[in-house]
């Protein structure tokens, strides 16, 4: 059986790189990756999937109409990874988040619509759900996104479910915990700390740390995005999470212990406006109907992410210097 012609939107960004990479181990796999190579897009984490026969890389933007239908018209599957996606960006301005998420995946559902695509996978955010006092929210959980972010993936989710009840379009959508892992860009918590250790600078810890995230490694989360692609079912959502939730302040302790640094090195500082206290899904879904299991140790994986970052210095110092000017 022939695989799938599998189109991959923002596909060299963090997990859209690990996912690609992930489908191209199957030698017969045929990959088409979209990405607009904003700062958080970078070819390099695509490296070695060039020499992969079936792959493709097009330098393009899913809000472009035209650029859009003709690589969905050559596609029998989506997987749409391309999103504005740092919740600081969006508080200081949201309309890339509004143009890029919303319209853009509108833009996308209806290039599929048109030529008939089997099957689009649209890959979310827990933060659609918005602040937790307690406890893990489920799929039928209300959506309460905080930051223009959250409320743009939300809109984005609503709009794929819209395409899917309306015209029958297989969507599938997914919902993650706050991912971690190797070539992850330096504006998020894990490797921005991380690398401004390892440059000796001291990191900004916002408030009290006491605000929850559970963690879930980028390998797991492709997994589960594969279950979905493969065995999940049209017009479901599924959450995945990594079952290891931890404060900012523990996570920010483990991550000065593997970079030789106390606390010194942390520098509290004002909460950011609207900043959800919990964030935690139960997956239960996708472990019950597709079999879903988490195979990456929280504290093994967090040092192995720590020690690529030490030993992949040429990766992220560029982006770091970049973003510093």
């Amino acid at each position: 059986m022939t695989p799938p012609r599998i189109l991959v939107t923002g596909g060299a960004g963090f997990i859209g790189s690990h996912y690609t990479r992930a489908l191209l181990r199957d030698p017969a796999a045929r990959v088409t990756v979209l990405d607009a190579l904003t700062y958080a897009g970078n070819r390099d984490n695509l490296q070695p999937a060039g020499a992969h026969q079936g792959f493709r890389f097009v330098h393009g933007d899913i809000r472009d109409v035209a650029a859009v239908d003709r690589l969905v018209a050559g596609s029998d599957q989506i997987v749409h990874f391309a999103a504005e996606s740092h919740v600081d960006r969006s508080i200081a301005d949201g309309r890339d988040f509004t143009e890029t998420n919303v319209v853009g995946t509108q833009t996308l559902l209806d290039a599929a619509r048109r030529h008939g695509v089997e099957r689009f996978v649209h890959i979310s955010t827990d933060e659609v759900y918005g602040s937790l006092p307690s406890g893990t929210a489920s799929e039928t959980a209300p959506l309460r996104p905080s930051s223009p972010y959250a409320a743009s993936k939300a809109a984005s989710d609503l709009m794929a479910l819209a395409y899917h009840r309306t015209y029958g379009l297989d969507v599938r959508i997914t919902r993650c915990s706050n991912n971690y892992g190797t070539h992850q860009y330096p504006e998020k918590l894990i490797p921005r700390f991380v690398t401004r250790l390892l440059s000796g600078r001291t990191v900004p810890l916002f408030g009290d740390g006491s605000h929850v995230r559970d963690w879930l490694h980028v390998d797991d989360h492709v997994r589960g995005i594969e279950l979905v692609r493969t065995q999940g079912a049209p017009g479901e959502i599924y959450n995945i999470g990594g079952g290891t939730a931890l404060t900012n302040k523990e996570l920010t302790g483990r991550l000065l212990e593997s970079c030789g640094y106390g606390w010194e090195m942390v520098d509290r500082v004002p909460d950011r406006r609207g900043h959800d206290q919990r964030y935690a899904v139960d997956y239960g879904k996708i472990r019950a109907e597709l079999g879903y299991r988490t195979a990456r140790d929280l504290t093994t994986a967090l040092e192995e992410t720590v020690r690529w970052y030490r030993e992949h210095p040429h990766w992220w110092k560029p982006l770091t210097e970049a973003a510093a000017r």
